[in-house]
């Protein structure tokens, strides 16, 4: 017992130098005696004395001392940090700020930031200022925000879209001063000029980096390990007592899930620093375990690049096929939905529509810079400028790839080199009747996924045709928890009947961040029927924050667009297409068309493929056409039995309608127990390593749906909270009109009491005039 307890005050020690080291020295800093470590003269004792004392004591006994002693060290440190962040003479900064409680309405508040908080008052406490609440700054991040009135503006948010906020005032106050209604994941703040609003935000940063070290104050593997090794010395030099393997087993199990529960809470949740790209030898023994649960991955076929630099998709048709255009056109009329039409295989491109919607990451990697970035705006720019770099890339001649059959699916992953990650790409056919194709992309390693649902139409005018994409993509960046809706242009072929056969991108595309309120609005436009080589895949946009513009681009969305900034009018190169950029492509790894499933494109559609690569027009319709009977013949027996198609990888959400993957894992990356991800069966999975078991390796695969619930539940706590919160000041506020209404009638209670008693006084001297009175009146009666 002295051993462990030496121990532990050996430890409470080296974490109270520790933040001596880390905090500000004050004179006024004084610790309580209370407080004060104890005296390490007592580490000397007879080795006897202590064997004896070991075989006098059960096993169990040793356990719980250990455990208590363990206890009694952490709530000493935590006093300690309690004590110092309470004193008011550690104070980092203290001014006026005006906080943002509605979107019109500012409040005046007095902020202290102190080393992981930030309190705001009504009044300086120095003038009994009236506490308002208190910013818990240990998972939050700060950064400017910019602003159209004088002075400089901040935000201070939760990465996770939690509370910010404490339950309790510094002096335990349950309820704070009313004021205009604050949000609960973030903050927004006003300094008086730009000197002091850098001072803030630097101050803010600095006490955000020591609130996180004040969160692992000491290593608990080293705690962990001590414990065994004394645990270990003690059970070797004990014999003689008897104690069950269960009950060892049980306390050693308690005393991990008590460790592993403070190395949890300890654990930043802000996005790591790549620099620790080294694993420990158990993290490679976990790799090469779970090797053989990876589905296998060789790299893709060369791509095939179109022309590139203003140049627009057009093909000659050939004679032999014009008579095959002139038959499908006498099936169709103007207006009509082209998506039940079987076109003949001499315009079709030899990969399935799953396989194309991939295109759009190649370039993936520029996500990263968005994910890094402390600015809303320039993380704006950049997801658009990875928008624009999905389009360039245009196959040879004018083709259209395969529409898919009900339940095709697609997976492949884009390698980065730079992190040595991966991107996976997953995709299926849900619905054929209309053609709808859920995609879902995901990188936690670098911390975005993409999830979407693509409704393809298909409209016929007489000599053009428009496929139109119609839906959203939902772009999520992990450790920000930022969501940017994202729609697609549509397809527009012309020369069907007259001229050549022409394909241009058009129509109006949007970016929108509900959180933080930037938006890009992007327009694809035609080349007009008068007009130069110069027009061809034009495009024009605007980067706003609400309606105000901050940004203009315009060019070629396959050549150079050029960026302006509306304040300064300064022009810069904001996407160019060069042999650099194409060589920087990140290369696609696809599964062996041996180890693909019955239902995956490559091997689907393979023999037709073949036969198109080989010009042979007629084996490919007959393989086509092969496809397409053996779906209607899956799809009369199911109208026969009366069973349902259900998607394998994708299902609605009832709350938001919309169709989600159903292994999603939205969590942020964490170095500290993640350690890569793979692809098995269709489900990305995530490798972990966790100290809490002796196999350190579980699969982790958690549903959006269930992150949901969560979510809903904290909702439901908060509001709770709130209207707890709204009963109790409306409870006070009637209290309070109670007692005035109580002391009022006291004083109509006490002035009636006292003219009664004045009345009482004088009651014998009426009598005595009254009888004067009507005797009076009677001698003038009988007189």
């Amino acid at each position: 017992m002295e051993t462990t307890a030496n121990l532990s005050d050996s430890k409470v020690y080296k974490s109270s130098s520790y933040l001596n080291r880390l905090l500000p020295r004050h004179k006024n800093i004084s610790v309580p005696s209370n407080l004060a470590l104890q005296n390490s003269s007592n580490k000397t004792f007879d080795s006897s004395t202590e064997s004896i004392e070991r075989q006098s004591t059960p096993r169990y006994e040793l356990y719980k001392m250990q455990k208590q002693s363990y206890e009694n060290a952490k709530k000493k440190i935590t006093s300690e940090l309690d004590y110092i962040l309470k004193d008011p003479s550690v104070v980092i900064v203290s001014d006026w700020l005006k906080v943002r409680g509605t979107l019109r309405d500012w409040t005046k508040l007095w902020a202290v930031l102190k080393p992981g908080l930030m309190l705001l008052y009504r009044n300086p406490p120095s003038m009994d200022g009236v506490w308002v609440g208190t910013i818990v700054l240990s998972s939050c991040e700060v950064m400017q925000r910019p602003s159209k009135r004088s002075g400089f503006c901040f935000k201070i948010w939760h990465l996770l879209e939690k509370s910010i906020w404490t339950q309790k005032g510094p002096n335990n106050e349950q309820f704070g001063a009313l004021t205009f209604p604050l949000p609960i994941t973030y903050l927004i703040c006003r300094a008086s000029d730009e000197t002091a609003g850098r001072c803030w935000m630097d101050a803010l940063e600095l006490t955000m980096k020591c609130s996180k070290l004040l969160k692992k104050p000491y290593s608990t593997n080293d705690i962990f390990s001590t414990t065994l090794k004394s645990s270990s010395s003690m059970l070797s030099n004990d014999d003689n007592t008897n104690i069950s393997d269960n009950e060892i087993d049980l306390t050693r199990t308690k005393m991990k899930e008590e460790l592993d529960r403070i190395s949890d809470v300890s654990i930043d949740t802000s996005k790591p620093s790549r620099s620790d790209s080294s694993q420990s030898e158990t993290s490679q023994d976990i790799i090469n375990n779970n090797e053989k649960n990876e589905t296998p991955y060789i790299l893709a076929l060369p791509e095939e690049m179109g022309e590139l630099g203003n140049a627009a998709q057009t093909e000659e048709v050939a004679e032999e096929n014009k008579s095959l255009i002139m038959h499908l056109l006498k099936q169709v009329r103007p207006g009509m939905d082209l998506s039940k039409v079987v076109l003949p295989t001499f315009i079709l491109e030899p990969r399935s529509f799953l396989e194309k919607l991939s295109d759009y990451y190649h370039h993936c990697d520029i996500l990263e810079e968005a994910v890094n970035s402390s600015d809303p705006l320039e993380r704006m720019k950049t997801i658009v400028k990875f928008y624009l770099s999905g389009f360039y890339k245009k196959p040879k001649g004018l083709k259209k790839p395969y529409n898919p059959v009900l339940g095709e699916v697609y997976r492949c992953y884009f390698h980065h080199p730079k992190n040595v990650s991966k991107t996976f790409y997953l995709a299926e056919q849900i619905s054929h009747h209309p053609p709808i194709t859920n995609f879902y992309v995901s990188n936690r390693q670098e911390g975005f996924c993409v999830q979407g649902s693509i409704l393809a139409k298909s409209k016929f005018y007489g000599n053009s045709l428009s496929a139109i994409l119609d839906g959203t993509a939902r772009l999520t960046l992990l450790n920000l928890g930022e969501d940017y809706i994202i729609t697609m242009p549509y397809a527009n072929c012309k020369g069907i009947l007259i001229g050549r056969l022409t394909m241009e991108l058009g129509g109006k595309v949007t970016i929108v961040c509900e959180k933080t309120r930037y938006s890009a609005d992007i327009e694809f436009k035609l080349k007009p029927f008068i007009g130069g080589q110069e027009l061809t895949n034009l495009i024009e946009g605007k980067i706003r924050l609400e309606k105000d513009v901050i940004y203009t681009f315009s060019g070629h969305w396959d050549d150079e667009i050029i960026l302006t900034d509306k304040t300064t009018n300064a022009k810069s190169i904001f996407w160019k297409v060069t042999q650099l950029v194409m060589n920087s492509r990140l290369k696609r790894f696809v599964v062996p068309i041996e180890q693909q499933q019955d239902n995956e494109s490559e091997k689907l559609w393979q023999r037709v493929t073949s036969a198109i690569k080989q010009n042979d027009q007629i084996l490919a319709t007959t393989e086509k056409t092969i496809i397409e009977n053996e779906q209607r013949k899956q799809t009369n027996e199911r109208k026969v039995t009366g069973n349902e198609w259900h998607p394998k990888l994708f299902s609605i959400d009832q709350n938001t309608k919309e169709w989600i993957y159903n292994h999603t894992d939205i969590h942020p990356w964490d170095t500290h127990n993640d350690i890569s991800t793979y692809e098995n069966n269709f489900i990305i999975r995530t490798r972990t390593c966790h100290h809490r078991n002796r196999s350190p390796t579980h699969i982790r695969s958690l549903s959006v749906r269930n992150s949901h619930e969560e979510s809903l539940q904290i909702n439901r706590k908060q509001s709770c909270d709130h209207n707890l919160t709204s009963i109790l000041k409306n409870f006070q506020t009637n209290l309070i009109q109670t007692t005035e209404r109580i002391n009022l009638h006291e004083q109509q209670i006490h002035y009636l009491h006292n003219h009664h008693h004045t009345l009482h006084y004088l009651s014998p001297y009426i009598h005595f005039i009254l009888i004067i009175f009507v005797a009076m009146i009677l001698k003038y009666i009988f007189h």
